[in-house]
């Protein structure tokens, strides 16, 4: 937010120099970004009057220009085309010094004596024009200083304003944080017109058929309406605020904007098809040239300012170019109106259009602006055009905002802030802000205050408190230590878990990454995920950025196959990644209360695995990797589980897994289904993906450490292939192999998998590796092969396995 020191000046007195107020602004809570001097090297640059313009006789390109500068007349050369006789603009005369240094002198061009400079904008660096000369507004002097006549000698003040207060999105509430700063009072500015007796009413109306999204519009009309150039007063204010002056109407728009914070808009009366405003969604196909030249296709969604029969103006971002204000225009409808925020926010994104309107709107603006704005806009158009203003406005306001009453303890201030701040005090910081202070304490010694509707970040007492802070000074709150007993630090369960996963899966070489908790209704879709899969009951947002971010997540696979796609559309072909976060769960739709959070972990992993991976061998990540880094995890952990096969919609039926521990389903790992890799912009990839229960995995987790002796005596090393029903998991065998050798065997592992022509249909060929071993003994070779004769013996009776030879 630019605001012009002299401008704050007009509303209120401040008795600092611009320095020490940007301190205090800072030190209350509105931060000053910088001090930028608008007459920096611009002492030496006058105000010249345009005599005479000839083409140079040697020179098609240039120009010959006679100036007069008060009593004396000089002759420039210049290539700018727009100058013409009787124009005012800038002059830089022999000597001067410009902006960056440049130090203009007498030289002779092409047989002709140039006598100075006309510059434009960009050379004196007051704006970004530099097609041509400045040509200054017509009131004016010839021969005086450019700063005194413009009102240069200022200095302009940059200031974020944070998103709780858009009543500082303008000059009169930057002013009146200044007057509770002083101590000093508010002067607001005239805003009364002179009126005709006949109502606007009588030549206008207006219909707001969507009252969600327009919760109150206004028009004025004004006749007799006299568009030319703005005055230099009001060109200048403009230019500090970062505007570019079009006509003295829209420049009276613009300026009211930035002096009250409340956008309006000017259309062209006789322009609008029987000179009436309709307030409402735009219908599907419609279309709209904007200012800009631009034709753009509305949606259903979009709030549209319309005539009788076709949309005039986007809501709260730009006019339509049908009903522009033109050098012609004597009637006008004046517009001032509150949107929905969110509606302005989608409607501007949807077009990638970011105006000051738009901004001002998605902040939320207080609908009790819309009249004074509108009234005083109408004052100036007046005063500027000589225009007749019709009595009174058509104001559609179906549900007034009210200010709103919070109770404050003058005890509770003094508690929370440890500073003794009198009763009188915090009533005068209050009253300063523009809160109305009742302080006929009830028995608890709280005071009603009320709250103006421009300040609707005061909902709590804790609010108003810091309000008396922000103006008794925090460099005035005396600092002390905390009182009471000291409390034992530490994170609450289960954070050091989630900490411990994310300790384990970076080590085996996975990234982190946080991806939106905001989920596509087109998710489950995307998934393949059956009508009756509680995943399909997402929590709908109220106030969504985007319909494609307008439910809350219950499952994190969807963002981190978005995250994947963003990556390998970047050329980044090994993604390998995990996130650690919340979906939520609603009990019940539409919502009675919160919905549960359950935390789930989350594994994607696609392309060329690291180089440490596989003793260093290329390889790339396939299914047996995605679960071998699960089966680490867990193990880490300390959680036993097994795995059996899943039945994931979004998964290949033929390469997944779920994992179960404590007799519940803890997760599932797999390889993504080609179609669902499709739907996500992963055609063509093998995408693998796990997403594990993080609640299930803290309460099975296992933290007791368990210490062996080191071996005294030799394993014995059986391998033994086995051919196994398909429908027996290879997780079931190692089982059995375990409980039928007892004690002595140490470890199992599967080296290979076999299906070919060699092996009867239904079965397939599973390898594995049985390490013996005797804590006590050596083992001899008949009591190996003993173990592995009773192994044998439980495979073929329980699981139907039979010893492949």
């Amino acid at each position: 937010m630019r605001v012009s020191y002299n401008w704050l000046k007009e509303y209120v007195d401040i008795p600092w120099p611009v320095e020490e107020l940007a301190g205090r602004l800072t030190m209350a809570g509105l931060l000053v970004e910088q001090m930028e001097p608008m007459s920096r090297d611009l002492d030496d640059i006058v105000v010249a009057e345009v005599l005479d313009v000839a083409p140079h006789p040697a020179a098609g390109q240039l120009l010959v220009v006679r100036v007069r500068a008060g009593a004396e007349e000089l002759t420039v050369v210049t290539g700018a085309d727009n100058v013409t006789k009787g124009a005012l603009v800038p002059l830089a005369k022999p000597g001067a010094r410009l902006p960056g240094g440049t130090v203009i002198q007498r030289a002779e061009l092409r047989g002709v004596v140039s006598e100075g400079m006309l510059c434009s904008e960009a050379e004196l660096g007051t704006g970004d024009d530099a097609d041509g000369i400045w040509l200054l507004p017509p009131d004016v002097r010839h021969g005086r200083p450019l700063v005194e006549e413009l009102g240069l000698d200022d200095v302009i003040l940059h200031l974020e304003v944070y998103p709780n207060r858009p009543d500082c999105l303008s000059v009169i509430g930057v002013a009146r944080e200044v007057a509770a700063l002083t101590g000093g009072r508010l002067r607001l500015p005239p805003a009364e017109a002179d009126e005709l007796d006949e109502p606007a009413a009588s030549l206008t109306s207006v219909d707001v058929q969507a009252r969600d999204l327009c919760s109150r519009y206004a028009a004025r009309i004004l006749d007799g309406v006299k568009i030319g150039p703005s005055p230099a007063w009001l060109q200048q204010r403009l230019r500090v605020a970062g505007m570019r002056p079009i006509n003295n109407v829209v420049d009276v728009t613009n300026y009211v904007m930035w002096e009250w914070g409340q956008p309006l808009h000017a259309f062209d009366y006789d322009r609008l098809e029987e000179g009436r405003i309709v307030v409402r969604r735009a219908a599907a196909g419609e279309v709209i040239v904007t200012l800009d030249g631009s034709e753009r296709k509305l949606s259903e969604q979009m709030l549209v300012i319309a005539d009788a029969s076709r949309p005039v103006a986007v809501a709260g971002v730009m006019g339509g170019l049908d009903s522009e204000v033109t050098e012609g225009t004597t009637r006008l409808l004046l517009e001032s109106a509150t949107f929905h925020p969110v509606s302005v926010r989608r409607t501007a994104h949807a077009f990638g259009l970011r105006t000051e309107a738009s901004h001002r709107f998605e902040k939320g603006l207080d609908p009790n602006l819309v009249a004074p704005a509108a009234a005083r806009a109408a004052r100036l158009i007046q005063e500027l055009t000589g225009a007749a203003v019709y009595a009174g406005a058509v104001d559609v306001y179906p549900e007034p905002v009210q200010p709103w009453t919070v109770s404050c303890r003058p005890a509770r201030v003094r508690q929370v802030l440890g500073a003794d701040v009198a009763d009188e005090a915090v009533r005068r910081y209050l009253t300063s802000l523009g809160f109305s202070v009742d302080t006929g304490a009830d028995d608890q010694g709280a005071w009603a205050v009320t709250v103006p509707t421009y300040r609707r970040d005061v909902t709590r007492e804790e609010d108003l408190i810091e309000e008396v802070a922000r103006l008794y000074g925090y460099d005035q709150i005396p600092s002390t230590l905390p009182g009471g007993a000291g409390a034992v630090g530490g994170q609450e369960p289960p954070l050091p878990f989630l900490d411990r996963v994310r300790d384990v899966l970076t080590a085996l070489g996975l990234s982190e990454v946080l991806t939106y908790s905001f989920a596509d209704p087109a998710w489950p879709d995307k998934l393949n995920l059956p009508a009756d899969d509680p995943r399909r009951a997402a929590v709908p947002l109220r106030n969504p950025l985007r319909e494609d971010q307008s439910r809350l997540r219950t499952t994190l696979v969807p963002g981190l196959l978005e995250a994947a796609a963003r990556n390998v559309s970047r050329r980044v072909t090994d993604v390998h990644v995990f996130e650690v976060g919340a979906v939520f769960a609603p009990r019940q739709l539409p919502l009675t209360e919160l919905p549960d959070e359950p935390r789930r972990i989350g594994i994607l992993m696609t392309g060329p695995l690291p180089e440490q991976w596989w003793g260093g061998k290329p390889r790339v990540a396939t299914f047996y990797e995605a679960k071998g880094v699960v089966e680490q995890l867990l193990e880490r952990l300390g959680v036993a589980a097994r795995f059996e096969p899943g039945a994931e919609p979004y998964l290949h039926p033929g390469r997944q897994a779920a994992v179960i521990a404590g007799g519940h389903t803890v997760g599932v790992v797999g390889e993504v289904h080609p179609e669902v890799a499709e739907r996500f912009e992963l055609d063509g990839r093998r995408v693998y993906v796990a997403e594990l229960d993080a609640d299930r995995l803290a309460q099975a987790e296992s933290r007791e450490v368990r210490f062996v002796p080191l071996p005294r005596y030799p394993a014995v090393q059986r391998d033994m292939a086995l051919l196994v029903p398909k429908a027996v998991p290879a997780a079931a065998v190692v089982e059995t192999i375990r409980r039928a050798g007892g004690q002595l065997v140490e470890s199992v592992s599967l080296f290979d998998v076999y299906e070919g022509p060699q092996v009867e249909a239904g079965q397939r060929s599973l390898a594995f590796s049985i390490r013996l071993r005797h804590r006590d003994r050596t083992l001899t070779d008949e009591e190996a092969n003993a173990v592995v004769d009773g192994v044998e013996r439980a495979l073929r009776e329980e699981l139907g396995v039979r010893r492949r030879v």
